[in-house]
């Protein structure tokens, strides 16, 4: 046998499309993780039954309500909506928590690491199917939301919040905008949960501190005195999606919200793979 048989097969150190395949094939597959896809799916769903058969002009829920008897795309704008303070970070958050704490609970993480697999290699392979799942759970409230919407109410025309209306085509084109910058806003609560889950072998405590970090985030943005830092916070510049529904388009806010998610997906990335790269594995 000669030296080069004898080498132990080096770490690759970048992401393989088979370990992500095999990541998501493992996510979308789980039931739990179905189960929360059909709620996040049923909540366009009873929006639209509830406006069509109440009254959508009773002056409560998002400013998007009172819209939707007169164009059905707003269910997916209003959908998206409700969802953001809770249903959608506690879909992400349960996948980033168990991303990997989960496999050592179980005691999986181990064998993952036995095979020549760089630790940074898997910790990016984690996180991409994190990042995917969270696309696909925001393109499913807004897919869901804008077919029921356009079977129940029809289409045409979209009025945006500045008053100027628009195409439909035009307005699907904004509508993704806004789910592309919503996904990256759970891009970064996707970042968070990775660390977290990096720091134990609970994959439920892991998704429980990942919400209590959003829902802290909401509180503190809402707190006058405590002006000076919601610049900073997680979810502060999530709401800016509906800067996009205005002409012309008001960059700023977005332009904050994007560099503030960045930041964010950065330093916990990195928090996750300083803390799993020297973490030793006993499970």
């Amino acid at each position: 046998m000669s030296a080069v048989d004898r080498a132990p097969a080096r770490p690759s150190r970048w992401p393989s499309g088979r370990l992500l395949r095999s990541e998501l094939r493992l996510i979308f597959g789980r039931r739990r993780n179905q189960a929360g896809l059909a709620v996040l799916a049923a909540i366009p769903l009873v929006i639209a039954v509830s406006v069509r058969l109440g009254d959508p002009a009773s002056g409560q829920g998002p400013e998007f309500f009172a819209s939707i008897t007169d164009n059905g795309f707003f269910v997916a704008l209003a959908a998206l909506t409700i969802s953001l303070p809770l249903f959608l970070p506690l879909a992400v958050a349960t996948i980033a928590g168990d991303a990997i704490a989960g496999e050592a609970n179980v005691g999986s993480l181990r064998y993952l690491l036995v095979a020549p697999v760089h630790r940074a290699r898997l910790l990016l392979v984690k996180y991409a199917a994190v990042a995917i799942f969270a696309l696909a759970a925001t393109g499913l409230v807004a897919l869901v939301g804008l077919v029921s919407g356009l079977a129940l109410f029809g289409g045409g025309p979209v009025t945006l919040l500045s008053g100027l209306a628009v195409s439909l085509p035009e307005g699907l084109l904004r509508l993704l905008g806004v789910c592309l910058y919503l996904w990256a806003g759970l891009c970064a609560l996707g970042a968070v949960g990775l660390f977290i889950s990096t720091l134990t072998e609970q994959p439920i405590g892991a998704t429980i501190a990942t919400v209590i970090v959003t829902v802290a985030s909401f509180v503190l943005g809402s707190i006058p005195q405590l002006d000076w830092l919601h610049p900073y916070l997680l979810t502060q510049w999530w709401m800016s999606f509906s800067d996009l529904l205005r002409a012309p388009v008001y960059l700023p806010d977005l332009r904050t919200g994007l560099l503030t998610a960045a930041a964010y997906v950065v330093i916990f990335w990195s928090a996750a793979w300083a803390r799993f790269a020297g973490r030793d594995i006993t499970s």
